[in-house]
């Protein structure tokens, strides 16, 4: 049987490497802690990443409908909060951790936003860009108010997923992971497009202390170009960098160059 859950303790976690840094990473939509395989295995020695499963995703259990999801995620995840660590966020996964750095400053180190689905900096910065997205996106939608939560997983991974594996060609057990999640999607709205937490709010962003980075692909969406570069501009001090040849899975696609940015930003505060 299902287990169904609005209860933030039964969020899964689980660790990659031993390295004395501890950093709190978060996937994206219809992905699961796995996702940062790649990048743990090249810091294992330097950090302990402790990666969640979001619910709905990966060994968490199934989001209820209950409440805003958005705000069970980040009670979720700030539990994992136990004292300072680096955060890193993919994604929707990047706009939980840059909440957890605004609500939780003392407990995030650094903060480093990997692609983040915050299209509320671009409706008020590019809101042709917004309408563009939204369109496309329709599709999506549309299959999942029609019941179709296969469809629409396989039309979302088609538009996010950089054109890699086709879905007939994935396995099943990973289209049937990507169908379990997709339901999540417009649940997380309030977040992304409505910011119903008031990051934007005046002072807010302004307000961040800790060392930010924003990395994207250079092949990725033009609305999260101009997310990053409105976030860089509200953020004090942020830095935004780019890699190469990636898209918006670049997390997974190009685990060396993640792990080099990661790097060079962890190493501004010391243990």
């Amino acid at each position: 049987m299902t287990v169904t859950t609005t209860d933030p303790d039964t969020v899964y976690s689980r660790c990659f490497g031993h390295g004395a840094r501890r950093v709190l990473a978060l996937h994206c939509t219809i992905a699961h802690s796995g996702a940062w395989r790649g990048v743990t295995k090249l810091m294992e020695k330097e950090a302990t990443f402790v990666a969640p499963d979001m619910f709905s995703h990966g060994r968490s259990p199934d989001w209820d409908g209950k409440g805003d999801f958005p705000d069970l995620m980040n009670q979720a995840v700030a539990r994992l909060l136990d004292s300072p660590m680096d955060v890193v966020g993919h994604s929707f996964g990047a706009l939980i951790g840059l909440r957890l750095a605004v609500e939780h400053p003392h407990l995030v180190r650094t903060l480093t936003l990997i692609e983040p689905v915050f299209f509320a900096v671009a409706a008020q910065d590019a809101p042709d860009l917004v309408a563009r997205q939204s369109q496309g996106v329709r599709p999506v939608f549309e299959a999942l108010e029609a019941g179709d939560s296969a469809l629409a997983a396989r039309l979302f991974n088609r538009a996010w997923g950089d054109g890699g594996t086709r879905w007939p060609d994935l396995r099943e057990e990973t289209r049937a992971a990507m169908t379990r999640g997709i339901h999540i999607l417009p649940a997380s709205n309030s977040a992304i497009y409505d910011d119903r937490p008031g990051l934007l709010r005046p002072g807010v962003l302004q307000a961040l202390k800790m060392p930010v980075l924003l990395i994207r692909g250079s092949r990725t969406e033009e609305i999260i170009t101009a997310v990053n570069d409105g976030l860089a501009r509200r953020i004090p001090h942020a830095q935004s960098d780019v890699v190469q040849g990636a898209g918006h899975m670049l997390p997974i696609t190009h685990p060396d160059e993640t792990a080099a940015h990661l790097r060079r930003h962890f190493a501004q505060v010391t243990e």
